[in-house]
């Protein structure tokens, strides 16, 4: 019983000192003149929100990365290449988006800080597309692929694509950044960025006259490109678009690491 009236003592010295120090706190406050106090609350205030905001936008900042461009341009050996360091010979026309979140391989034996990447290859068979809508809105930054091999043949095909990614509102508004990767280059007869930038350019500058002239309900995209009355380049888009090389086969694939490191920091 001594130990229990102890505890019950030691606790009713605790709630006096508690009340002492309110009814202190509570007479200094009506000491503050009002206007004074209203400030300090709406700096407190103020502190409050931005911390909040500060931390919610950290929380919520992307770290996905899309995969885009037509059927057989190589967007599933370059998954692997970034995931692996393999180019898994054999695989096929992905039917499904294929994603994952991992470090760079070309990462994984650094010592240092790594943030995961979320890569999302999206099929580019022209009925699947339409699944591309469902990552845009989360992608930090879009790489589409072209097969520089096999370019001209599809030059006009992967230029509407192109053309449909750069006009979407998730895309424009958000300024994500696009890098035009130019695949295979390691074969001989494999086109230049350069060439491959020309043509495409010539192809949407194309595009923005003859999809211009139809009527606004009959057109899908939600913004147009470039300046009207100049010749279309990729510098007049809203945001930022490039165009590297690389080759999945080989393994050559540091511009598009590069890339994805501007806009993922480690």
């Amino acid at each position: 019983m001594d130990g229990l009236d102890h505890w019950k003592n030691q606790a009713e010295q605790w709630k006096n000192q508690a009340e002492q120090w309110f009814r202190q706190d509570f007479e200094y406050i009506h000491q503050i003149p009002p206007n004074q106090l209203y400030a300090a609350l709406a700096v407190l205030l103020f502190t409050i929100l931005f911390v909040f905001f500060v931390r919610l936008f950290k929380r919520t900042k992307s770290n996905t990365i899309v995969l885009s461009g037509l059927s057989g341009s190589g967007k599933t050996v370059l998954f692997y290449q970034l995931r692996d360091g393999s180019s898994h010979q054999g695989t096929v026309t992905s039917m499904e988006p294929n994603e994952g979140t991992f470090v760079l391989h070309s990462e994984q034996t650094k010592n240092g800080k790594k943030k995961p990447i979320h890569l999302v290859d999206v099929p580019g068979h022209s009925r699947l597309r339409p699944k591309l809508d469902e990552f845009l809105p989360q992608a930090a930054a879009i790489i589409f692929v072209v097969d520089a091999l096999e370019f001209l043949p599809n030059c006009r095909t992967a230029s509407e694509y192109l053309y449909d990614v750069l006009t979407k509102a998730s895309v424009v508004k958000k300024k994500i950044p696009v890098l035009i990767v130019c695949n295979k280059t390691d074969k001989v007869t494999a086109h230049t960025k350069e060439f491959i930038r020309k043509q495409m350019e010539k192809e949407i500058d194309k595009l923005r006259a003859s999809r211009s002239a139809i009527s606004a309900a009959d057109v899908a995209n939600d913004f147009t490109l470039g300046v009207a009355g100049e010749a279309f380049s990729f510098s007049q888009c809203q945001n930022k678009v490039t165009v590297g090389e690389a080759s999945g086969l080989t393994g050559e694939i540091s511009q598009v690491e590069q890339f994805i490191r501007e806009h993922i920091k480690p």
